[in-house]
């Protein structure tokens, strides 16, 4: 696994394709001999090419790294707010996990635990994460593969979820403005989520603080009064503003010790 700078990095080349290495230790504070080691350890691995003075995610690989450099970033956070949402599990309730990163580590610690469960998710990863867990009753909910997330989306799924009724939804999330607005980077997957809020009797948001004040392109839902939102950050400014007027509840993670996420 990539250490937390380099899935930035990751990240970087993934949403502006060919960057210099200027552009990348200006955007991650980080010094240019710093950012050629990171990209030498990530051409031998096969994940980037380096050009003359730059860099590209390696030909043939950006669906497999879309996911899986995003698993890496702000990790330590995103476990520790999968433990906060733990917490929320009750014995035989039928749950909905979305194929979100920090879903996914919420996945684990339902794994880990003994509780009854049952759950339903589009997420492939959290579905095979959970497969084998005898207390976990798991169904995978139908659709068109979307390989950047390994999710499962579009009308199938949602005419699926139709069908279905969930005590609560814990949901990741691409982007949360100062409204409250979540959006997605995809129409099929914004609509996906969009239909398991509606089927859903309590919305619990997963978010680490970096998606605050943010926006993409496809709207989803809006945080209003009886949704849940769990961060590694208290939001501040008018985000804060809004979520005290909405009614929309705030629970803060507590840091995990080092060796929880070493």
């Amino acid at each position: 696994m990539t250490n937390d700078r380099q899935s930035k990095l990751l990240l970087l080349l993934l949403s502006r394709g060919q960057v210099s290495v200027h552009e990348i230790a200006t955007a991650l504070d980080a010094s240019p001999a710093t950012v050629r080691r990171d990209l030498a350890d990530l051409e031998k691995s096969g994940q980037i090419d380096r050009l003359h003075g730059s860099a590209r995610i390696a030909t043939g690989s950006k669906k497999e790294l879309a996911f899986s450099a995003r698993e890496d970033n702000q990790i330590a956070a995103k476990r520790a707010i999968a433990q906060a949402a733990a917490a929320l599990v009750r014995p035989n309730e039928a749950i909905l996990l979305d194929a979100g990163t920090t879903v996914l580590q919420l996945a684990r610690h339902i794994k880990s635990n003994t509780v009854p469960v049952n759950v339903f998710t589009n997420g492939l990863a959290i579905a095979q994460e959970l497969a084998h867990a005898a207390h976990v009753n798991v169904t995978l909910i139908g659709g068109r593969v979307r390989s950047e997330n390994l999710s499962m989306v579009g009308p199938a799924a949602v005419s699926m979820l139709g069908g279905l009724w969930f005590d609560r939804v814990f949901l990741g999330v691409s982007a949360i403005d100062a409204q409250g607005r979540i959006s997605s980077l995809d129409a099929d997957e914004a609509e996906t989520n969009a239909q398991m809020v509606r089927r859903s009797g309590e919305l619990v948001v997963l978010a680490d603080h970096t998606k605050f004040d943010t926006r993409t392109t496809h709207a989803v839902t809006t945080l209003g009064a009886g949704d849940r939102l769990i961060s590694d950050a208290p939001p501040k400014g008018a985000f804060a503003a809004y979520l005290d007027t909405a009614g929309v509840a705030f629970t803060q993670s507590t840091p995990l010790p080092a060796l929880a996420y070493a």
